[in-house]
């Protein structure tokens, strides 16, 4: 008996693409830190929000590559002569992933009271109609 793959099945011919896509997202993980919203702002854009109080511009990087948004936390700590009682603020690195769809963009990103924000836009499809010839054979 063959096992019959998302990608190798006779109906669904080109979605190898998006067979790859959810074995890396099922990969990375599921960690909580940090904390995220995912909202849809209008009928063609989405914000995703992160909470990375503590962390400046500079400790952040976002990066965008085959369909994939990660961020990436680095926070430098500069604990020389200071004595915690109690430390309940996490300052640690973590990087998110997310898989964008096709034809999802990064408009832009901000930071806001210790909140990321970035912005992502989806391009309205064009409807296209096709007519195909049917020769004799």
């Amino acid at each position: 008996m063959t096992k019959l793959t998302l990608g190798s099945h006779p109906f669904l011919l080109g979605f190898d693409q998006l067979e790859r896509l959810v074995e890396r997202t099922a990969k990375s993980g599921n960690e909580s830190y940090p904390p995220y919203n995912i909202e849809q702002t209008s009928e063609n854009s989405y914000r995703i929000t992160l909470a990375v109080a503590g962390f400046r511009d500079g400790d952040l990087s976002i990066t965008l590559e085959d369909r994939q948004l990660t961020i990436r936390g680095r926070h430098d700590e500069d604990d020389t002569g200071r004595v915690f009682l109690h430390r309940g603020i996490a300052a640690r690195q973590f990087q998110r992933s997310f898989v964008l769809a096709d034809g999802v963009e990064v408009a832009g990103a901000t930071m806001e009271n210790g909140l990321l924000h970035v912005d992502l836009e989806r391009a309205a499809p064009d409807s296209v109609v096709q007519t195909i010839r049917i020769d004799r054979a």
